[in-house]
Protein backbone atom coordinates (compact mmCIF):
# COMPACT_ATOMS: atom_id res chain seq x y z
CA UNK A 1 0.00 0.00 0.00
CA UNK A 2 1.35 3.44 -0.88
CA UNK A 3 2.00 6.14 1.72
CA UNK A 4 -0.72 8.25 0.05
CA UNK A 5 -3.24 5.44 0.50
CA UNK A 6 -2.23 4.96 4.14
CA UNK A 7 -2.55 8.71 4.77
CA UNK A 8 -5.97 8.75 3.15
CA UNK A 9 -7.10 5.72 5.17
CA UNK A 10 -5.92 7.45 8.36
CA UNK A 11 -7.76 10.67 7.49
CA UNK A 12 -10.94 8.78 6.61
CA UNK A 13 -10.81 6.83 9.89
CA UNK A 14 -10.36 10.10 11.83
CA UNK A 15 -13.24 11.70 9.93
CA UNK A 16 -15.51 8.75 10.73
CA UNK A 17 -14.50 8.92 14.40
CA UNK A 18 -15.29 12.64 14.46
CA UNK A 19 -18.66 12.03 12.78
CA UNK A 20 -19.55 9.39 15.36
CA UNK A 21 -18.83 11.90 18.13
CA UNK A 22 -20.80 14.69 16.44
CA UNK A 23 -23.74 12.34 16.02
CA UNK A 24 -23.69 11.64 19.78
CA UNK A 25 -24.02 15.39 20.43
CA UNK A 26 -27.02 15.64 18.09
CA UNK A 27 -28.59 12.45 19.41
CA UNK A 28 -28.39 13.71 22.98
CA UNK A 29 -30.10 16.99 22.02
CA UNK A 30 -32.88 14.99 20.34
CA UNK A 31 -33.19 12.69 23.35
CA UNK A 32 -33.57 15.65 25.73
CA UNK A 33 -36.17 17.38 23.55
CA UNK A 34 -38.19 14.18 23.12
CA UNK A 35 -37.81 13.33 26.85
CA UNK A 36 -36.50 9.92 25.81
CA UNK A 37 -34.63 8.62 28.86
CA UNK A 38 -33.47 5.46 27.09
CA UNK A 39 -31.96 7.48 24.25
CA UNK A 40 -30.23 9.81 26.74
CA UNK A 41 -28.72 6.77 28.49
CA UNK A 42 -27.55 5.29 25.17
CA UNK A 43 -25.11 8.13 24.38
CA UNK A 44 -23.18 7.80 27.65
CA UNK A 45 -20.77 5.13 28.79
CA UNK A 46 -22.11 3.35 31.92
CA UNK A 47 -19.51 5.09 34.13
CA UNK A 48 -19.89 8.53 32.50
CA UNK A 49 -20.28 11.76 34.43
CA UNK A 50 -22.13 15.02 33.79
CA UNK A 51 -21.70 18.57 35.08
CA UNK A 52 -24.57 20.89 34.17
CA UNK A 53 -23.83 23.29 37.04
CA UNK A 54 -27.06 22.65 38.93
CA UNK A 55 -26.39 18.91 38.51
CA UNK A 56 -23.01 17.26 39.04
CA UNK A 57 -22.78 13.49 39.16
CA UNK A 58 -23.03 10.30 37.18
CA UNK A 59 -24.79 10.18 33.84
CA UNK A 60 -26.96 7.39 35.31
CA UNK A 61 -28.19 9.88 37.95
CA UNK A 62 -28.41 12.70 35.39
CA UNK A 63 -31.08 10.86 33.38
CA UNK A 64 -33.85 10.83 36.04
CA UNK A 65 -32.81 14.30 37.20
CA UNK A 66 -33.12 15.84 33.72
CA UNK A 67 -36.39 13.99 33.02
CA UNK A 68 -37.88 15.53 36.18
CA UNK A 69 -36.65 19.00 35.17
CA UNK A 70 -38.10 18.55 31.67
CA UNK A 71 -41.45 17.42 33.11
CA UNK A 72 -41.86 20.97 34.43
CA UNK A 73 -41.55 22.44 30.93
CA UNK A 74 -44.07 22.40 28.11
CA UNK A 75 -41.53 22.13 25.27
CA UNK A 76 -37.81 22.40 24.63
CA UNK A 77 -35.66 22.63 21.55
CA UNK A 78 -31.88 22.38 21.69
CA UNK A 79 -30.21 23.70 18.55
CA UNK A 80 -26.63 22.56 18.09
CA UNK A 81 -24.32 24.92 16.23
CA UNK A 82 -20.55 24.87 15.81
CA UNK A 83 -19.12 21.48 16.71
CA UNK A 84 -15.39 20.95 17.05
CA UNK A 85 -14.06 17.45 17.77
CA UNK A 86 -10.40 16.59 18.17
CA UNK A 87 -9.62 12.86 18.07
CA UNK A 88 -6.57 11.28 19.70
CA UNK A 89 -6.72 7.52 19.25
CA UNK A 90 -9.66 6.15 21.25
CA UNK A 91 -10.20 9.48 23.03
CA UNK A 92 -11.70 12.69 21.76
CA UNK A 93 -12.66 16.08 23.09
CA UNK A 94 -15.45 18.20 21.71
CA UNK A 95 -16.99 21.63 22.03
CA UNK A 96 -20.52 22.13 20.71
CA UNK A 97 -22.37 25.42 20.80
CA UNK A 98 -26.02 25.22 21.83
CA UNK A 99 -29.06 27.46 21.95
CA UNK A 100 -31.71 25.85 24.14
CA UNK A 101 -35.28 27.10 23.90
CA UNK A 102 -37.68 26.35 26.76
CA UNK A 103 -41.41 26.99 27.14
CA UNK A 104 -42.10 27.27 30.86
CA UNK A 105 -45.59 27.30 32.36
CA UNK A 106 -46.52 30.62 33.92
CA UNK A 107 -46.97 30.84 37.67
CA UNK A 108 -50.54 30.92 39.04
CA UNK A 109 -52.14 30.61 35.60
CA UNK A 110 -50.17 33.49 34.11
CA UNK A 111 -49.01 33.20 30.51
CA UNK A 112 -46.12 30.94 29.63
CA UNK A 113 -42.53 32.17 29.66
CA UNK A 114 -40.07 31.64 26.82
CA UNK A 115 -36.54 31.12 28.13
CA UNK A 116 -33.45 30.77 25.99
CA UNK A 117 -30.09 29.63 27.31
CA UNK A 118 -27.00 29.59 25.14
CA UNK A 119 -23.62 28.10 25.77
CA UNK A 120 -21.36 25.20 24.92
CA UNK A 121 -21.10 21.55 25.76
CA UNK A 122 -17.60 20.34 26.52
CA UNK A 123 -17.62 16.61 25.90
CA UNK A 124 -15.02 13.94 26.46
CA UNK A 125 -15.65 10.95 24.22
CA UNK A 126 -14.13 7.50 24.51
CA UNK A 127 -14.17 4.67 22.02
CA UNK A 128 -14.57 1.37 23.86
CA UNK A 129 -15.06 -2.00 22.18
CA UNK A 130 -15.24 -0.13 18.87
CA UNK A 131 -18.07 2.23 19.95
CA UNK A 132 -17.86 5.93 20.72
CA UNK A 133 -19.87 7.30 23.64
CA UNK A 134 -19.68 10.28 25.94
CA UNK A 135 -17.49 9.73 29.02
CA UNK A 136 -18.08 13.22 30.47
CA UNK A 137 -20.22 16.21 29.56
CA UNK A 138 -19.81 19.66 31.00
CA UNK A 139 -22.04 22.63 30.23
CA UNK A 140 -20.69 26.18 29.94
CA UNK A 141 -23.34 28.91 29.95
CA UNK A 142 -22.72 32.05 27.90
CA UNK A 143 -26.02 33.96 28.08
CA UNK A 144 -29.76 33.62 28.69
CA UNK A 145 -32.93 35.61 28.26
CA UNK A 146 -36.64 35.35 29.05
CA UNK A 147 -39.76 36.86 27.54
CA UNK A 148 -43.47 36.13 27.53
CA UNK A 149 -44.23 33.21 25.23
CA UNK A 150 -45.88 34.25 21.99
CA UNK A 151 -46.58 30.76 20.63
CA UNK A 152 -49.72 31.35 18.58
CA UNK A 153 -50.45 27.81 17.39
CA UNK A 154 -53.59 26.21 18.71
CA UNK A 155 -52.48 22.60 18.69
CA UNK A 156 -56.04 21.33 19.11
CA UNK A 157 -57.72 23.51 16.48
CA UNK A 158 -55.08 22.80 13.82
CA UNK A 159 -55.48 19.06 13.13
CA UNK A 160 -53.78 19.24 9.71
CA UNK A 161 -50.46 20.31 11.23
CA UNK A 162 -47.82 17.97 12.62
CA UNK A 163 -46.65 19.25 15.99
CA UNK A 164 -43.69 18.03 17.96
CA UNK A 165 -44.47 15.90 20.97
CA UNK A 166 -42.42 14.46 23.75
CA UNK A 167 -41.71 10.76 23.71
CA UNK A 168 -42.35 8.21 21.01
CA UNK A 169 -45.57 9.92 19.87
CA UNK A 170 -43.39 12.51 18.09
CA UNK A 171 -43.63 12.19 14.28
CA UNK A 172 -39.85 11.71 14.03
CA UNK A 173 -40.05 8.24 15.59
CA UNK A 174 -42.44 7.04 12.87
CA UNK A 175 -40.25 8.75 10.29
CA UNK A 176 -37.10 6.89 11.34
CA UNK A 177 -38.97 3.61 11.69
CA UNK A 178 -40.17 3.99 8.10
CA UNK A 179 -43.85 3.83 9.04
Amino acid sequence: MSSDTLALDSRLARLLDKQDCVELVHKLARAIDRCDADLVRSVFHPDATDDHGMFKGTAADFVPWVMEVLAGMRRTQHVIGNVLVEVDGNNARGEAYFIAHHCLPGADGAGDTFMVAAGRYLDRFEKRAGEWRIAHRGAVYDWSTTAPSTDMWDRVAMPTHAFGERGHADPSYRHFEGA
